[in-house]
């Protein structure tokens, strides 16, 4: 199942996605469940096929995509988590995952542009697969972390080098406004049972730059979520995002920056193509 969130001219809504079609929730059950976060905090998510039974489709042509959790109340992303991805960025491996967080604010929906800050040249892609919980989890085990994930969705974590580089804290480098990326969509559990097994891929105007199996992952995700769930209490509709592998553009001789007029593509085997334009701040200014 494949559920995504938009925006239907003024109005933010969500619907289950089916090829280039959407059922989109009639009036009713928008007021009982305005948004995706409300359907996974209800456990309502297998009910949503049978009370969208019944709705015609419509395209998707006309839509506008919001971030797939439009407002999350947490964004963890983890960093330095591929192997590889820690030797190009001259790391040791790390005893534990290395966290930072995302504003939701920083993130905008599949097919909207990506804003290069008008602070700095220094704006790089980080192609990742991203966690949607579905379920409260706190003190939970990696042998039992898969049971409260709603869903797998592609992620861009845009970072601004520089700023990122500011203190050990990577927190200023990832939070300016529509930097990542997060969707088109949340596909469910019961399609990817194993996030293992998916292979991801980061495009940028068509070349390849980043390429590797989900399970090259340093910290996969049954670790992750028993870590986050240790410091925190994750809830339906907390984002993780896992870490980008390595080929980002900070790492090449010469250094890979995005620019305005560039086209950023996320692809994530079972899930689908995250896809972003980039324009300069200045342009929307």
């Amino acid at each position: 199942m494949k559920l995504a969130s938009f925006r239907d001219g003024a109005t933010g809504t969500w619907g289950l996605v089916q090829g280039e079609s959407v059922q989109l929730p009639p009036p009713d059950l928008h007021r009982r469940f305005p948004g995706l976060r409300e359907v996974l905090a209800a456990g309502a998510l297998p009910e949503i096929p049978a009370l969208l039974a019944a709705v015609p489709s419509r395209s998707l042509a006309g839509l506008r995509f919001d971030p797939v959790i439009p407002a999350p109340a947490r964004i963890i992303c983890v960093g330095i988590n591929y192997l590889e991805h820690i030797h190009e960025m001259g790391r040791e491996k790390p005893d534990y995952p290395t966290l930072f967080t995302r504003f939701p604010d920083s993130l905008t929906g599949h097919g909207e542009a990506l804003v290069r800050p008008r602070l700095s040249t220094e704006y790089d892609y980080e192609g990742e697969l991203a966690i949607v919980m579905g379920k409260p989890a706190r003190y939970v085990t990696a042998a039992e972390a898969l049971g409260y994930v709603a869903g797998y969705t592609c992620f861009l974590d845009g970072s601004v080098r520089d700023w990122q580089r500011h203190t050990t804290q990577f927190i200023p480098g990832k939070n300016f406004p529509a930097t990542g990326g997060c969707g088109p969509w949340l596909v469910t559990t019961d399609e990817i049972p194993d996030p293992a097994r998916l292979e991801l891929k980061t495009r940028v105007n068509g070349e390849v730059l980043q390429a590797a199996p989900i399970s090259d992952l340093c910290f996969d995700v049954r670790r992750i979520i028993e870590y986050c769930s240790s410091f925190c209490r994750l809830n339906p509709g907390d984002i993780i995002a896992t870490g980008t592998p390595s080929g980002v553009g900070f790492a090449r001789r010469p250094p890979r920056w995005l620019a305005a007029g560039d086209l950023v593509e996320v692809d994530i085997s079972g899930i689908g193509i995250l896809r972003h334009p980039v324009i300069s701040e200045d342009v929307t200014a």
